[in-house]
């Protein structure tokens, strides 16, 4: 008995040090994530200029039609505008909810193996079931 109990500590040990590591490669992920914020903050810049420009296209229609259809060309500007924002809104609310934190299911299971192999807890999870709730994460 005290082969296996020993056998146990130290795989628990080998469990615990390989969830160290992927905590690691979690924090090192973020990182790179933050170096690619300068890349965001051109992105944001360049999508400003390009609001911009529809701005004045926008400005443009309604000029184009103020001695005419004043009132019709500022409704339907504004309409186009309010139907894509609203588009881009329900997009980008569903892509966040779809999401899930930076590696949390696997973090979770090592933890669950530790505790397991160290004699406190029963995984409640198994392969086919991580590999579905993976999979709905992708779709």
């Amino acid at each position: 008995m005290a082969i296996l109990a020993a056998a146990g500590r130290i795989a628990a040990t080998v469990v615990a040090m390989v969830g160290t590591r992927l905590e690691l490669a979690a924090v090192e992920f973020q990182e790179d994530a933050r170096r690619l914020l300068g890349a965001l903050a051109w992105t944001l810049l360049a999508l400003f200029l390009a609001c911009s420009a529809l701005l004045f296209v926008a400005l443009f229609v309604i000029v184009l039609f103020w001695d005419s259809f004043r009132l019709q060309a500022v409704a339907g500007v504004a309409i186009v505008f309010g139907l894509g924002a609203a588009l881009i809104l329900m997009k980008v609310r569903a892509g966040m909810k779809a999401q899930s934190s930076l590696f949390s299911n696997t973090l979770a299971e090592l933890r669950s193996d530790v505790a397991y192999l160290r004699g406190h807890a029963v995984p409640t999870t198994t392969h086919a079931a991580a590999d579905a709730d993976a999979g709905a994460h992708h779709g």
